[in-house]
């Protein structure tokens, strides 16, 4: 099964494994065991062994077995870079977001609607 295939369903639990697969990959193509990697990354091997399992795993341990496998910075590559925003710059005067606004709907001009007069 190609693991990027999968993960375009959405579900976490194939996300998490796909990710498990490929960080066991990279870490066979630099040719380190388990055990190396973990004391590379500062973790325990039960930690390594249930993130390439796909299991749950922490922040914390993924954040360091991409940096043990030079693999840290591309991370943030997946996000889109916050401070780069002319326009909202100038359109908020220089000043930057602190919070998000909670929707709203629009309230209604009136409860007058075409045709309605004819039904009376």
């Amino acid at each position: 099964m190609i693991p990027n295939a999968a993960s375009k369903s959405g579900s976490v639990e194939i996300t998490m494994r796909d990710l498990g697969v490929r960080l066991a990959r990279v870490r066979l193509a630099r040719n380190l065991t388990q055990a190396r990697l973990a004391h590379e990354a500062g973790t325990s091997l039960p930690s390594i062994k249930r993130l390439e399992a796909g299991r749950n795993s922490s922040l914390d341990t993924l954040l360091r077995v991409l940096r043990a496998l030079d693999l840290g910075d591309r991370l943030l590559d997946i996000l889109p870079n916050p401070d780069v925003r002319p326009v909202e710059r100038v359109q908020n005067e220089g000043h930057e977001r602190r919070r998000a606004r909670t929707q709203t709907e629009a309230p209604k001009a009136s409860d007058w609607a075409w045709g309605e007069e004819d039904e009376q």
